[in-house]
């Protein structure tokens, strides 16, 4: 079975950085895009960033362009989101199936910015 488990959240301040992990299993990691998807209260699920199985090809929403970087380390079967958050949501690890589409996602991770 595929599993996402997200972790490296928490409470920040604005202005401040976190590092969110995601570690995957039962799946082929190092042949497969991954992402991230957040959701705000009340609001709906919003794609954040992908990265390429390489490694090399880094994809943003509009919106945490600059403020973003997701990584990854194949040998891990790890991705990473180091942000600068500027809102609260909960952030998903997710298994990407086409461009910007996802077939698998974690439990989360909460981050609060206050």
């Amino acid at each position: 079975d595929v599993q996402l488990v997200e972790s490296g959240g928490g409470l920040v301040q604005p202005g401040g950085s976190l590092r969110l992990s995601c570690v995957a299993s039962g799946f082929t990691f190092d042949g497969t895009t991954m992402g991230w998807i957040r959701q705000a209260p009340g609001k709906g699920l919003e794609r954040v960033a992908t990265i390429n199985w390489m490694g090399n090809i880094p994809k943003y929403a509009d919106v945490v362009k600059g403020q973003f970087t997701i990584s990854r380390d194949n040998a891990r079967n790890t991705v990473y989101l180091q942000m600068k958050p500027g809102d609260t949501a909960v952030y998903y690890c997710a298994r990407s199936s086409s461009h910007w589409a996802f077939d698998n996602w974690g439990q989360g991770t909460q981050v609060t910015v206050s």
